[in-house]
């Protein structure tokens, strides 16, 4: 492998950090937010992202919690899928790469990413009848992700963990006939 490739794995390796400790800051803050607004709601204003749900709490608690838990859901899939890429990223050898770990992390990659795709279209169809019904759900919008391009980027990782699973038997068939 050549240097200049060496470098930009650990460039990438690095923005992927970068990445992960943004989204899981993210993930935080929309907990500790989710609980303010339960309990001490005038303190929303405050706090990181000020996601103000407290007329959607006081018109529906039930709709509340459940677009609530689609945008927690998402956020914490979203670090947990950068974290696996971390841990990818650590444990992949650039000489060797076709190994059952490297296959099984980009298998559930796919899976996390596809996992945030759907519950994302879910989340965006559940916002868009709560509009129909007069909700007042205008804050929610810039924390559904484009659930369509999850679900792509989804099956483009699984394809290429299909490859990998490829490549990992043409490798054993390969150490073999050596």
């Amino acid at each position: 492998m050549s240097k200049q490739s060496n470098i930009v794995f650990k460039i990438l390796s690095i923005v992927t950090w970068i990445i992960f400790v943004g989204l899981s800051i993210e993930a935080g803050g929309l907990l500790v937010n989710f609980f303010i607004s339960i309990f001490k709601p005038e303190w929303i204003q405050n706090l990181y992202q000020k996601l103000d749900l407290t007329v959607l709490y006081n018109q529906s608690k039930f709709l509340f919690f459940g677009i609530y838990s689609f945008i927690l859901c998402i956020a914490i899939l979203k670090a947990v899928l950068f974290y696996m890429i971390i841990k990818l990223t650590y444990k992949i050898n650039l000489e060797k790469p076709f190994s059952a770990f490297v296959l099984k992390q980009i298998s559930r990659i796919s899976y996390y990413t596809f996992s945030i795709g759907i519950l994302s279209f879910i989340g965006q169809q559940t916002t868009q009848n709560a509009m129909h019904k007069g909700f007042d759900i205008t804050p929610i919008h810039p924390f559904w992700p484009d659930s369509q391009a999850f679900i792509l980027m989804a099956g483009i990782i699984y394809i290429i963990a299909v490859i990998f699973a490829k490549g990992i038997e043409l490798q054993n068939e390969n150490e073999l006939t050596i």
